[in-house]
């Protein structure tokens, strides 16, 4: 008995380090990953200045649809010239690239002394984050445009790494050797990024279905009907998931009894926008061309802000600042409570990217190549 006891113990001992180690990967200043957490919320810490001024730009080869991760004062972004691109936060200084063979939509996920990312070629990578030195690639059957996230391995050992591939599955990955755990096929493509809490992971995709699986074996738990495919990404908040789809209707999903709570519904245009769930709040866009804010318990509209494109772009929340990109080729930035514009940037060319928001700074990629970051006038590295 005292045996089994012991054993036990250590088993718990590894699985909090582990815990405690992937926590450590997500620092508070850093957004190291899309969304900037597992359970994809979209909220970021700290606060950004009323008006935020240009600190540098960062040209690549091909239009940036891939939102950036912040992590250990480097940017790590892909481009639609195939590469992954490591850069100085500071002063945008290219510190590092990788040419995979197929364009980069998938956003970079951080953790401890490794990046992963998917490209358009199936393959999902994982390099050094300070040298860029390819540490393994982990192929799937067709492309990878979603952001992967990560679990605590529950056995101890290495995290595991989830990311969603057009080969109609969701494959879990050991982060330190890039060997298949487990993989879980669903009917149809995977677009987005699969949200973690709870100990299950929630995505949805072209099935139309919002899948529920375990993330110990990788087993369904339960599927939950969507009424439209699902192009964008969830996110996870006590036991609810909220979720846009392609019939024009926002849902929020209780997990648990594997339900729709409720719906929202404007005007008749699609949501492709993954949504910053705050305290009582939940804000996304809509091919509407405007931001939508409704209430976390009951999804009544408290706001709408309009802007001159459909917002694909995936809203971040800093305090009561709301930050956004639109296809009419400008950052946004508004208020949370009433959702009147704070400030806004022309760029020009279309933003499907969604910003990343870290120690007071806003880094996001636009069609026009670019990467772009903002902060504070006279903002030093960091």
């Amino acid at each position: 008995m005292a045996s089994r006891q012991i054993k036990r113990w250590f088993r718990l001992a590894g699985l909090v380090c582990t815990l405690i180690s992937g926590a450590a990967a997500l620092d508070a200043q850093d957004w190291s990953m899309f969304r900037g957490s597992p359970g994809l919320t979209g909220i970021a810490t700290g606060n950004l200045p009323d008006a935020p001024v240009l600190l540098w730009s960062f040209a690549t080869e091909g239009p940036v649809k891939s939102s950036a991760a912040v992590s250990g004062g480097r940017v790590y972004v892909g481009s639609d010239d195939e590469r992954l691109y490591a850069i100085n936060l500071a002063d945008g200084r290219k510190l590092w690239s990788f040419k995979t063979e197929g364009a980069i939509e998938s956003s970079p996920l951080v953790l401890g002394n490794r990046v992963y990312v998917g490209s358009s070629d199936g393959f999902l990578y994982a390099f050094d984050a300070e040298t860029g030195a390819l540490g393994w690639k982990y192929q799937t059957e067709d492309r990878i445009l979603g952001a992967p996230n990560w679990v605590a391995n529950p056995k101890g050992g290495d995290p595991w790494v989830i990311v969603g591939s057009y080969d109609f599955r969701l494959h879990c990955v050991d982060s330190g050797t890039g060997k298949a755990v487990w993989t879980y096929e669903t009917g149809n493509y995977i677009n987005g990024s699969p949200a973690v809490g709870g100990g299950q992971t929630m995505f949805g995709g072209c099935d139309a279905l919002l899948h529920v699986i375990s993330l110990a074996d990788g087993q369904k738990v339960k599927e939950v009907e969507a009424g439209a495919y699902i192009a964008g990404s969830g996110a996870v908040a006590d036991g609810r998931v909220y979720i846009g789809q392609y019939d024009n209707e926002f849902l929020c999903i209780d997990v648990n009894e594997g339900r729709v709570v409720w719906k929202y519904q404007d005007r008749p245009f699609p949501f492709f926008s993954s949504p910053a769930v705050t305290r009582d709040r939940v804000v996304f866009g809509g091919r509407d061309k405007r931001l939508h804010c409704v209430g976390r318990e009951d999804g009544k509209v408290l706001w709408t802000f309009a802007t001159r494109g459909k917002v694909d772009s995936s809203p971040a929340v800093c305090g009561n600042r709301v930050v956004v990109g639109s296809d009419d080729g400008r950052l946004y930035m508004v208020d949370l409570g009433d959702g009147s514009e704070i400030w806004r940037y022309e760029i020009g060319e279309s933003l499907t990217a969604s910003p990343a928001v870290a120690g007071g700074r806003i880094v996001i990629g636009s069609e026009d190549g670019k990467v772009y970051a903002f902060g504070a006038k006279g903002a030093g590295g960091s």
